[in-house]
């Protein structure tokens, strides 16, 4: 039988003030292997949790980054339970609390069908990555939703973007946030957005290098359309979660120096997935965007 728990779960964010909550959770014991770090420096430990603990599925802030296989197994109102309780747990280890941390679920080529079974758990905020697909599916779905945009803008795509999320997790360069400026004058538009920072460095990756974005941080907020809330960032993909700790702590330093050098606040840091979430939380995230460990794996991605 499963166990209920309090989590004591709730987010708020400023760009729109509305306020998602879940009070309590029923955790359901882990059913697959889970490997545990003990502290920071400890060492990693492999444990079969088959008991009747009801913690014994939140592996908090201390797993590999390996998807659990109950993602798979359990339906999404239970996993959307066990990913709560780990913001919750990594929050508390860090002496924060879950309230700071909200959980963009990411429906990206999940059908609208997968996406009402989060709702019905009661879960609004979700997060998509290409605007066609957001397009169709956001139609299909509750007005009540809230929606990010979360993957790469391409400035083609900006008029059609702009009315359908409420926040641009991923700007990305001075000049696509000119042509969001622009079209959004033209429309009307106040877009709230992230900046998103290559942290590693990575050729592959879009962002801004740390140094370029001081330079260009004046003519930013400069632009008088766009609403500038935070940081985002995408580490390096690493078989442990805990590789990924370095780079959420340099775009929390690099958020930190930023607001003491241009006078102004980034209150918003958008880092950690399905692989890492609990790390970025014990970092300073305040929005961690996971899929995988909600929706399972993903389905072959529409056309565009």
């Amino acid at each position: 039988m499963p166990s209920t728990v309090a989590l004591g779960w709730m987010a708020s964010f400023s760009c729109a003030g509305k306020v998602e909550q879940a009070i309590v959770a029923t955790m359901i014991p882990g059913r697959s292997e889970l490997r545990f770090k003990s502290g920071r420096s400890g060492a990693f430990q492999s444990d079969l949790r088959a008991n009747n603990d009801p913690t014994s599925a939140l592996p908090g802030g201390f797993g590999t980054g390996r998807i659990p296989l109950e993602s798979e197994a359990m339906g999404v109102a239970e996993n959307l339970e066990r990913v709560r309780g780990q913001i919750t747990q990594a929050a508390a280890k860090a002496g924060r609390s879950a309230n700071d941390v909200e959980l963009v679920a990411i429906t990206k080529t999940h059908p609208a069908e997968k996406v009402r079974e989060a709702v019905d758990a009661g879960h609004t905020l979700f997060g998509e990555s290409r605007v066609q697909e957001a397009r169709t599916k956001i139609p299909e779905l509750p007005s009540n939703l809230r929606w990010h945009f979360v993957g790469h803008l391409q400035k083609n795509k900006v008029r059609q973007a702009l009315p359908l999320f409420e926040l641009f997790h991923g700007v990305d360069s001075l000049a696509l946030a000119q042509e969001m400026n622009r079209i959004a004058a033209e429309e009307g538009a106040h877009p709230c957005v992230l900046l998103e920072v290559n942290v590693a460095e990575e050729g592959s990756k879009f962002g801004f290098k740390n140094e370029t974005l001081r330079a260009e941080m004046e003519s930013l907020l400069a632009l008088p359309r766009l609403s500038i809330e935070g940081l985002m960032c995408v580490p390096p993909l690493a078989d442990e979660a805990e590789a990924s700790r370095k780079f959420f702590a340099r775009l929390r330093e690099l958020r930190d120096s930023l607001e003491e050098e241009f006078d102004l606040k980034l209150p918003r840091l958008s880092m950690g997935m399905t692989q890492d979430f609990w790390i970025a939380v014990e970092e300073g995230a305040t929005l961690v965007r996971v899929g995988t460990a909600i929706f399972g794996k993903r389905s072959k991605r529409p056309k565009q």
